[in-house]
């Protein structure tokens, strides 16, 4: 069949879409220099496919954002300065992006010091990313949300305009976005749902 071409458009690369009848349940997306190849089954219902797609699309842009920041230990960098900076140096055992958040955009475990967080906001501002690390570790002196940790939070200048930002961008998930889960720069899923397991390319379980 022939491959469909789709132009970079609203901040999204050039789309090869390859539909084959030689894939019966599962579908992957893989960057191909300036543009990401989908394949997909053929025979979808339009409204299927075109969920698909975004979701494909989505796991790859999101794997390639965080490449760009430097991945994890960047990410674990970029949290120690900010620890050392506005929370008195409080020491943590990790910090690293997650792709399987949901709709959250991070999460601490005080008892361990690990530290997850959504790998969605690799596309934000890098002023909301440090606001969303400085939440994170104030957890590991204040676990709960009283008086105390909001002083923590506080002690960043823009913690107030990045929680604008977030509840924005949390209603335009909300509106638009359906849940998806990473699985390296070459993401799979299939047309009934995505599996949280990271793989090339995955069928439903």
């Amino acid at each position: 069949m022939p491959v469909e071409h789709r132009p970079a458009a609203a901040g999204r690369p050039e789309l090869h879409i390859h539909r084959s009848p030689k894939r019966r349940r599962s579908a992957s997306a893989a960057p191909e220099g300036g543009r990401i190849v989908v394949r997909l089954p053929a025979g979808l219902e339009q409204a299927e496919e075109e969920r698909l797609i975004d979701d494909l699309v989505d796991k790859v842009t999101r794997r390639r954002s965080r490449d760009r920041l430097g991945g994890d230990a960047a990410l674990e960098a970029r949290a120690r300065r900010l620890a050392q900076r506005h929370l008195d140096g409080v020491a943590f055992s990790s910090v690293r992006w997650s792709a399987r958040m949901g709709r959250r955009h991070g999460s601490c475990t005080p008892a361990t010091g690990e530290i997850r967080i959504s790998d969605r906001l690799a596309q934000a501002p890098t002023w909301v990313l440090d606001a969303v690390l400085v939440h994170e570790l104030a957890h590991l002196l204040a676990p709960d949300h009283g008086p105390d940790f909001a002083a923590l939070v506080a002690r960043y200048p823009q913690a107030e305009r990045a929680r604008g930002w977030l509840e924005g961008f949390a209603a335009g998930q909300l509106a638009s976005a359906t849940p998806s889960d990473d699985q390296g720069d070459q993401a799979g899923s299939s047309p009934e749902g995505s599996s949280d397991e990271p793989s090339p390319e995955s069928s439903p379980r």
